[in-house]
């Protein structure tokens, strides 16, 4: 029985450790020049200023999923909180079935609940589900272009 739930870093942080390791394994690209090195003091402040939402999936205590979005007002419509996704994972072995539906529907409940009226996921092309969120009725709407340009 998997439980979906929000929860706070001071509940979650220490669990969320092997799986960012294995999210960052499996999808992070330049991994030889930019290594994974949270910056837990910014979630802390985001989480602070109620800005930081963690919507988690357990199979009895073990952390099998997360979903983290940040919320906030847009620069370009001020009447309307926003809410972007940081990170989401599923370990493998749960991504069959609905485990990523059912986690996604219940942030977006709670979100719609909490006065965010935009929902906004990204995905990386090299690992896609945007079979997933067409199914779920999201759209396509933005493409973003990434290059190294450090030393």
């Amino acid at each position: 029985m998997i439980k979906y739930q929000q929860e706070f870093l001071d509940t979650c942080q220490k669990d969320c450790q092997e799986l960012i390791r294995l999210h960052w394994e499996e999808i992070a690209v330049n991994k030889d020049k930019i290594k994974l090195n949270p910056d837990w003091d910014a979630y802390h402040t985001l989480e602070n200023s109620d800005k930081l939402r963690i919507f988690t999936a357990r199979v009895k205590e073990e952390l099998v999923g997360y979903f983290v979005v940040i919320t906030g007002s847009n620069l370009h419509y001020k009447d309307h909180v926003f809410a972007v996704n940081d990170i989401l994972y599923l370990k493998k072995e749960y991504r069959k079935g609905r485990t990523g539906i059912k986690l996604i529907k219940f942030a977006e409940e709670y979100l719609r609940d909490d006065g965010v009226s935009v929902l906004n996921i990204n995905t990386k092309v090299h690992k896609p589900f945007d079979v997933l969120m067409k199914h779920m009725g999201f759209g396509l709407i933005e493409r973003v272009y990434s290059k190294y340009i450090g030393d």
